[in-house]
């Protein structure tokens, strides 16, 4: 990447960014970015389990997908965007601005009164939490040495993995409560205490440019990309057919506006994804890598819970805490290796072991039947975490440590956009997929032809006889557990790839080595 006419600006910066800060500030700062990234990770989620109480109350249930794609979307298409401003211009006033945002939404949510602003307040929401999941590993970066960086990072992997499993579990809890407004009013108060934080703590290193040209046509390819991907994985199987005009128009759409976007990447000053980064090895592989690991994460967490509540008659609360065996997996090892990757120096074995331990528990659960029990689940559940966990922070680590520091947001940024895009695509597939099996196995039963699998609930088959639920229970079995091993070679190809990372030095200093 080049930047016209700022050697000496980017000297300064580099400079000014060694000056160590205390540790005590440090960890303030690192406690505030964790909020910030809590908070944004649980809106992808939170929402799920609240939807029907929201839908009943403001109306509008064929609008109600759009709770959830509002945000991602917002979110996916920023991430790249924060990730450049940032490196251009230093991360304090760019992280406060995306936790205004953030706020801002919540406000608009907390007193919508009807679907449009309340789908409204989400965009906007999303507009700042993509923001909060760049910039919060953006500024750890800035702050601390990348050998001493990767502990850091392994708790914020951990608080990323926990945050998806907790977002329905506090989402239910609070509508069940004090009501479903407060998933937007809880966010008020901790994010102006974030903002204060950022505001009297942080500093910002002196900009490459004083005055960034935005990459506009670079935004807006990528935002029609971005919103055709995410449309197509949230419509396609559910709302439209697959082989339906509208979802092939927007796949159509994808390619076009995704071939735009490279042309024009390739002519831009200042490209917000710039192509000299896929010139690095080790950010090809390792961003490829870790799509492939986010596509088994959600794939599994996106349609756990519906099995465990068909299958074994769970709550929805009860399934949402049985998935947190696997989280607490994938907490025990993300922090272990980043401790390990700081004290050794050594990582490269990390992702390699990921990809094989989240294979190995793929195959585990594709061999769960109506019979097996909640503890064998459980612990089933906990190696795939304990997989994820090895190697899904690491690779963010992998990336920050191929590019120098004034061009680690830009890395980080799009590392992570790619890994949303595998996140979205692993629910899509996956939902598709198991839909498809679904039909088909309610089809072949004629006892169970009748019943409308799209407007089944848990509710609905705990009322039915005994015989009947064991026939929906092996049902959503046969039509959910085969997928796990559809993935496995996914995570095959992803082991390869994880084989050739090249394991460079981490550095003691502040500034990344090239």
């Amino acid at each position: 990447m080049t930047y016209s006419n700022t050697s000496e600006q980017q000297i300064n910066q580099d400079i000014e960014l060694q000056k160590q800060p205390n540790q005590r500030v440090i960890l303030m700062v690192f406690i505030a970015l964790i909020v910030a990234m809590l908070l944004s990770s649980l809106d992808q989620t939170i929402f799920s389990t609240a939807l029907p109480t929201i839908v009943g109350e403001l109306g509008g249930v064929n609008h109600q997908i759009w709770v959830t794609t509002a945000y991602i979307c917002a979110a996916t298409i920023v991430m790249p965007i924060y990730g450049k401003l940032g490196d251009l211009m230093g991360h304090k006033w760019l992280f406060m601005i995306s936790l205004s945002l953030f706020v801002i939404g919540s406000i608009i949510g907390a007193f919508a009164h009807d679907m449009f602003a309340l789908v409204a307040a989400r965009a906007i929401q999303g507009s700042g939490g993509g923001g909060l999941m760049i910039l919060s590993q953006s500024i750890i970066a800035q702050l601390v040495p990348v050998r001493q960086r990767s502990k850091y990072m392994g708790v914020m992997g951990a608080v990323f993995g926990f945050s998806a499993v907790l977002g329905p579990i506090i989402g239910g809890w609070l509508t069940d409560g004090p009501g479903w407004r407060w998933l937007f009013l809880m966010n008020i108060p901790i994010g102006l205490f974030v903002i204060s934080i950022a505001f009297i703590l942080l500093k910002n290193p002196v900009p490459l440019v004083n005055k960034p040209k935005l990459d506009v046509l670079g935004i807006v390819t990528m935002s029609v990309c971005v919103t055709s991907i995410v449309l197509v994985c949230s419509w396609g199987g559910s709302q439209y057919a697959w082989t339906s005009p509208i979802i092939l128009s927007l796949v159509l759409i994808a390619v076009l506006s995704t071939f735009a976007f490279i042309y024009v990447e390739s002519k831009a000053k200042e490209p917000i994804i710039p192509l000299s980064l896929f010139l690095d090895r080790n950010f090809n592989l390792a961003t490829f890598t870790g799509l492939c690991i986010a596509i088994s994460m959600f794939g599994t967490i996106a349609y756990m819970p519906s099995y465990l509540q068909m299958v074994s008659q769970l709550n929805a609360t009860q399934a949402g805490f049985l998935l947190l065996t696997m989280v607490g997996g994938l907490i025990m090892t993300s922090i272990c290796m980043g401790i390990v990757a700081s004290k050794t120096g050594h990582y490269r074995w990390m992702p390699i072991a990921s990809t094989l331990i989240v294979a190995g528990a793929l195959l585990l659960l594709s061999s769960v039947t109506v019979s097996t029990s909640l503890v064998l689940i459980g612990v089933y559940l906990f190696l795939l975490g304990v997989g994820i966990g090895c190697g899904f922070q690491i690779l963010v680590l992998i990336v920050q440590n191929a590019f120098p520091l004034s061009e680690v947001g830009t890395a980080t940024a799009a590392n992570n956009f790619f890994r949303e895009i595998g996140a979205t695509l692993g629910s899509a597939i996956i939902g598709s997929i198991f839909t498809s099996n679904l039909m088909s196995e309610f089809s072949n039963n004629r006892e169970l032809e009748t019943i409308d699998i799209h407007s089944i609930t848990p509710l609905f088959v705990i009322q039915l006889p005994k015989q009947l639920q064991m026939m929906v229970g092996v049902a959503y079995n046969h039509a959910l557990m085969p997928i796990f091993v559809y993935i496995i070679p996914v995570m095959g190809i992803a082991c390869l790839a994880a084989f050739y990372i090249k394991e460079k030095p981490l550095d003691n200093s502040r500034r990344t080595p090239s």
